[in-house]
């Protein structure tokens, strides 16, 4: 051990060796497919000495020891939000959202839609994609009813319940224009100054679900018309990849859009997807290899 690397570890208040770093990334990679790098131990350590501190444990080899015995224990989820980077602003890549109202008015124009669109934001985060993508639906219709159902999911259930309250601080929508903010949001008064919430109406549209992308079955049946994935494959290896975006395929129409982060290419994972603009793809299968997909979600 250098000097260096002896003199942090005096400085921690944890000892955390080399083998607890290993075994925490072959933990938090096989329960919900994260691959952490070398650079992020001592995000780990920070992160993970939380854990520890609240449970008055002395040393991350009992923690993780405990862990394993515990399968099913709340603590695996504790370990997996804390291990979660959760970075994310409303109208986050914005050119993303006039494509959006585009293609759902296009969708409604041509009553193929009985029902309503059906939109997924498969990392919700606390909340700023999916109330992003309700009030474009709202601005495109010109309603507060629009005719879509939008579904939310996060493996972070700490991260759900900010989303499902849809409270923030109020600089989190400085960029937003006034009739924007009129239309969508409610200012706090008294002891919630500086707060804002999401008017009902639009929380309405939106249905928060946890849910790991890693999931043997995932608990949809219906194709989406539109999926948001962005800025989540950057946190996975090339196979895991491969596994989620495959499950995507199955869920899309010859209509349907994928959305990517702006730094993620999914021509990479998968030959079953056209690029359409920036980081907008939509399948390319179509007759036989589309039944074949179809089989799939059955």
């Amino acid at each position: 051990m250098t000097a260096l690397k002896k003199q942090e570890q005096e400085d921690r208040e944890f000892l955390f060796t080399r083998d607890d770093f290993v075994r925490i990334k072959s933990l938090i990679y096989r329960h919900a497919g994260i691959s952490l790098s070398d650079a992020k131990t001592d995000m780990v350590y920070s992160r993970i000495g939380r854990r520890l501190r609240a449970l008055d444990m002395q040393s991350f080899k009992l923690y993780l020891d405990k862990l394993e015995q515990h399968q099913t224990s709340e603590e695996w989820q504790a370990f997996t939000n804390a291990l979660t980077t959760n970075l994310t602003s409303f109208f986050r890549e914005e050119h993303h959202f006039p494509i959006l109202a585009e293609h759902l008015t296009r969708l409604a124009s041509l009553h193929k839609h009985a029902k309503p669109i059906r939109i997924w934001c498969s990392a919700a985060s606390t909340g700023e994609e999916p109330y992003s993508i309700a009030i474009t639906a709202c601005e495109a219709f010109n309603s507060l009813k629009p005719p879509v159902e939008i579904i939310a999911t996060d493996i972070d259930t700490n991260v759900l319940a900010t989303a499902s309250a849809g409270v923030y601080p109020i600089d989190r929508i400085k960029k937003m224009d006034e009739p924007r903010l009129r239309k969508f949001f409610e200012k706090g008064t008294a002891k919630h100054d500086g707060l804002v919430r999401v008017k009902k109406a639009v929380r309405d549209l939106i249905h928060f679900h946890q849910l790991n992308l890693l999931d043997q079955q995932w608990p949809f049946r219906e194709a989406y018309d539109v999926i948001f994935c962005r800025n989540v494959m950057i946190y996975f290896d090339k196979p895991t990849q491969s596994k989620i975006i495959e499950k995507f395929i199955t869920l899309m129409n010859e209509d349907s859009l994928l959305l990517a982060g702006h730094s993620e290419n999914f021509l990479y994972v998968s030959n079953q997807l056209q690029l359409l603009g920036k980081t907008v793809y939509k399948l390319k299968t179509n007759g036989a290899a589309r039944s074949s997909l179809l089989m799939n979600r059955k």
